[in-house]
């Protein structure tokens, strides 16, 4: 990117619109400037990056400080976004993404901030999206309502009282997984005295301690321009937002907001915590402890010093090769890191953690004894300076990658800068960190590193050890906590109290039902969606005989290469097997290298290298299968041919023959499986419901899906000799079925010269590999077929989903049904299954890609209601209860997708994975062609067509526990069959 074509748009000690820009710096490593200004009124900070970029970025952020753990900072975020002084609607956030063609709106509340950013590329849908942030963050109505729907309230169940509220329940959700509690239990034990030992999205335990006033009170002090810190990026002229950010804040005074989080006061020597987390009861606990060691380390705005803390992160545990992660790993004491292992330098007081999961409780001092014992021998012995220079070159390739994953670059820019800039830190520091870079390289081997570890773990008191153990009495226990608590509540109640729950519950159930008038709020029109896709054509300036797709980016000097590997149909156990080969595949070593050299010469040589399976479905007439297994390595351009040797050892010398280090990947792959249950149930529940209508979707729920966890449970569990000898025999003969001539589709991105350069070698290549056929499976791949079910797992809310086959995206009616998606979430699942049910969100989804049409709740307190509105959602379809404003919004919500401005990798990913399914520009230019022409009766068309509710609805799935399955399933006709996750 041409940094010398960029005009500043503002000058130092310039004052507009109220704000005196304080500081001009030029940011030649991203090719852009950045400009630092106060409001001289109020104490307002804002930041702009000005850097040409089709995507820009707005944020506006809040430190939130709070001294409990009811939620209130959380709580408030949410009441925040029901409705303002200007725009007084009832949810003008869900309102706005129905009006937007913002391809990222969110509010995030972290331990001690709050956060209101979006991403737009259009320029007038910034302006929209600004004038309603604002006014949302400045002005909220924070009604009663408003906080009993998305906080907590009592209402009636029948007989008894019962809690709810879309927090109280997310709450619940999170607090069902292991590693939100891990993460908690170490802040609470760290930091007893100040804000971070509160759980800041609140405990549903002390939840209901929060009153209406408290809410109100906390917003008056934290939502105020003097504690307020604003971003923009992008390439438009920021003057236009100064004014208006201005205009909104000029009113108020400065103030004192007393939000300096001051220094957790230090222990005089380390302290021991135990903390218990729910497990089914019917899982076996024996080795289901987690055991760390956590430190304070420096504060915040010794921006050097985090610097190096975080290297020394990637020299100690970034790969199999460094040095502490080995030492655990190779004690057997555990299956993979602990959660909340690694640095966390966005706190005030930074901190360091290290551990192991799937620990036996009375091995817990061990893993205590190892780290500080490993990190003795460290520091007397010393670092190898190479993983210090490794670390370094690892970060730095970090920083210099663009990718708009998981959202765009503007606003994870500011993500890495914003914490130490609200505790009084330089961005700028974080932002053109080369120098304190080559300082810290040059460092290396002078003993600077092992006296990091000395000072900061050896030498200091402030530590905590920490065990984490599993309680399969733990959920039940809250239930009878709630349970006692509402029946307490219930015999207090006077008559007065009786009449406002009963006056509250039908207050929001009106509001709930009211069908508003947004037009309040400001829109884009149809007219303001470009009428073309965006596109990547692959490069044409080298053979075309080749097999290898080359896509030519400007992508910061940094090469991607791709092998995709087509997937046979295979035995059953081979293709469940494939997952964790590909996990296992660039950690296990090679004929010529073992895995902690491989892992070292990785780190040292490229930004990562890793294999994935990929199951999709072919833009073919007969919906073909198209399932590959994919090999991937980025590498700086300077560092391509070594690069590219590691990746052709792995495709011809991969080895799988140490069967100590296989059985130390099966244990961390099925631990990393299992945590991710409860964070994903949406999608595991989709993913069950899809398995039964094509080949395709069998082998999806195969790779990824509850059937893989629970096959890679299994493996663990068979980890003698034979088993492992057995294993390392099937995924040798997996790299010879896959690694075949004839199934390898190589792929390239990156600056030109880059790319001619890497086309000789992936040519060569694939020229020089084998053929392996598996001739057809005696026994394929069979899962069973999804009707009615429920999966149990340790979580007290439940994941509901169901699934129906459609038309895919070449058929006319597909843009129809994506309109449809929208409209059935935004005008029916959203009002009755997150505002009325309490869930933390209800979602329909179409796909083009498959023709599946779902929908799906997350973190939900109901089963058998939500279910029903699955089936009322489809009869609101077809109804055509919607009209032409509405059809209107949801194309916008589809063009938002199908427009989102991707980075120059990504962009090219796509391309490339757009070749390999046969998925045509001309195909993707009808369909958007279609879903601007779409009206109310098209749609309604489609629904009658596509959408017919069918009673009952098949097919069905629902993770929760067992005790709410049981619960719910007397209420289903018919009920659900009931498996076990574990």
């Amino acid at each position: 990117m041409n940094f010398s074509s960029l005009s500043p748009w503002l000058s130092a000690g310039e004052n507009i619109n109220g704000f005196t820009v304080l500081k001009r710096v030029e940011l030649s490593g991203v090719a852009a400037f950045y400009f630092e200004l106060v409001h001289e009124q109020t104490g307002a900070r804002l930041i702009h990056i000005q850097r040409p970029d089709r995507e820009n970025a707005f944020a506006v952020g809040f430190k939130t400080v709070p001294e409990d753990s009811t939620g209130v900072a959380h709580i408030l975020e949410h009441t925040v976004l029901c409705g303002s002084r200007k725009y007084p609607v009832r949810d003008p956030f869900f309102s706005m993404l129905k009006r937007s063609l913002s391809s990222f709106m969110n509010a995030f509340t972290a331990s001690d901030w709050t956060m209101y950013p979006f991403l737009t590329p259009n320029a007038k849908d910034f302006s929209n999206l600004m004038d309603v942030y604002l006014d949302a963050a400045f002005f909220p109505l924070l009604s009663e309502l408003s906080f009993k729907q998305e906080g907590w309230r009592v209402e009636r169940q029948g007989e008894k009282l019962v809690f709810k509220g879309v927090v109280y329940n997310e709450m619940k959700g999170a607090l069902s997984s292991p590693n939100q509690v891990m993460a908690h239990a170490l802040l609470e034990a760290l930091y007893p005295d100040v804000t971070y030992g509160n759980n800041s999205g609140g405990d549903p335990r002390f939840i209901p301690d929060l009153t209406h006033g408290d809410l109100v009170a906390f917003h008056g002090r934290h939502y105020h321009p003097s504690n307020a810190f604003f971003y923009t990026y992008g390439n438009l002229d920021p003057r236009p937002h100064l004014e208006k950010i201005n205009r909104v804040i000029e009113g108020f005074e400065r103030i004192d907001p007393k939000t300096t989080v001051p220094c957790q006061p230090r222990f005089a020597k380390p302290v021991l915590k135990n903390a218990p987390y729910p497990i089914s009861p019917d899982e076996d606990i024996a080795k289901k402890s987690q055991a760390a060691v956590g430190w304070l380390a420096a504060p915040i705005e010794d921006c050097q010093k985090v610097l190096a803390l975080t290297l020394l992160e990637r020299v100690l545990l970034a790969n199999a090769g460094s040095p502490l992660r080995k030492a655990l790993m190779d004690s057997g004491l555990g299956a993979t890191l602990s959660d909340s292992t690694g640095f966390e330098g966005d706190l005030r007081d930074t901190l360091f953690a290290a551990g192991l999961k799937d620990v036996s409780r009375e091995n817990a001092p061990a893993v205590w004894e190892l780290v500080e014992k490993t990190l003795a021998g460290l520091a007397k012995d010393g670092l190898d300076s190479k993983l210090v220079i490794t670390a370094a070159d690892q970060y730095e390739f970090a920083r210099k990658e663009i990718s708009n994953s998981p959202f765009g670059w503007g606003l994870k820019l500011f993500m890495g800068f914003c914490s130490p800039w609200f505790h009084g830190a330089d961005p700028v520091a974080f932002l053109d960190f080369e120098k304190d870079l080559a300082q810290l390289r040059n460092l290396a081997g002078q003993g600077y590193f092992e006296q990091l570890i000395q000072e900061h773990f050896l030498d200091n008191p402030h530590c905590v050890r920490l065990l984490l153990h599993p309680d399969p009495d733990f959920a039940a226990r809250l239930d009878e906590n709630e349970r006692q608590r509402l029946e307490s509540m219930a015999q207090k109640l006077s008559d007065s109290d009786s009449a406002k729950i009963d006056a509250d519950a039908k207050a929001l159930e009106e509001l709930q039902e009211a069908r508003e008038v947004i037009s309040v709020l400001p829109t884009l029109a149809v007219e303001d969606i470009s009428r073309d896709i965006e596109s990547v054509e692959a490069f044409s300036g080298l053979p075309s005989t080749g097999r290898t797709r080359c896509f030519v980016q400007p992508t910061n000097g940094i090469l991607y290469a791709t092998a995709a590997f087509s997937c046979p149909e295979m035995e059953q156990g081979l293709a469940m097997l494939a997952p964790f080969f590909a996990y296992a595949l660039t950690r296990s070593g090679t004929r010529k290298k073992d895995f902690v050299t491989l892992a070292r010469e990785i780190a040292a040589n490229t930004g990562g290298m890793g294999a994935s399976c990929v199951a999709m479905t072919a833009h073919d007439e007969k919906a073909s299968p198209c399932s590959w297994v994919s090999l991937d390595v980025k590498c700086l351009e300077k560092k391509r041919e070594s690069a590219l040797n590691l990746f052709e050892e792995i495709v011809f010398e991969t080895d799988f023959s140490d069967l100590a280090r296989l059985g130390q990947l099966v244990s961390e792959y099925a631990a990393l499986l299992e945590s991710g249950v409860v964070a994903n149930g949406h999608r595991y529940a989709m993913s069950l419901c899809s398995r039964g209508f094509s080949p395709v979707h069998i082998l999806g729920e195969a790779w990824s899906g509850i059937h893989q966890i629970r096959f890679a449970r299994q493996l663990a569990k068979d980890l003698e000799g034979e088993k492992l000898e057995e294993l390392s025999r099937s995924l040798a003969l997996l790299s010879k079925i896959f690694f075949s001539k004839s199934r390898i589709t190589p792929g390239l991105a990156g600056g030109q010269a880059a790319v001619e350069k890497a086309f000789d070698f992936m040519e060569n290549l694939s020229a020089n590999l084998g053929e392996q056929n598996p001739g057809p499976p005696e026994h394929p791949l069979d899962l069973g077929v999804p009707e009615r079910e429920g999966w149990t797992t340790s979580t007290s809310v439940s994941f509901c989903a169901y699934a129906r086959k459609t038309v895919r995206l070449a058929d006319p009616d597909a843009p129809a049904l994506a309109v449809a998606a929208k409209l059935l979430r935004s005008l029916y699942l959203h009002r009755e299954i997150r505002e009325k049910g309490g869930a933390y969100g209800g979602f329909a989804l179409y796909s083009g890609q498959d023709g599946l049409f779902s929908m799906a709740s997350y973190r939900d307190p109901q089963v058998s209601r939500t279910l029903e509105a699955f089936a009322k959602a489809l009869d609101f379809g077809v109804s055509g209860d919607y009209g032409e404003q509405d059809v209107a919004e949801a194309i916008l919500q589809v063009a938002s997708e199908t427009d989102k401005p991707d980075s120059p990798s990504d962009a090219a990913r796509k391309a490339f994975v757009r070749s390999l399914i046969g998925l045509s520009d001309d195909v993707r230019r009808s369909f958007k062609t279609g879903l601007l022409a779409l009206n109310p009766a098209t749609v309604r068309a489609a629904c009658e067509k596509h959408l017919q509710a069918e009673l009952p609805l098949l097919p069905v799935c629902v993770i929760s526990s067992r005790e709410i399955l049981e619960k719910e399933n007397p209420q289903l006709n018919p009920p659900l069959v009931i498996s076990s996750i574990n």
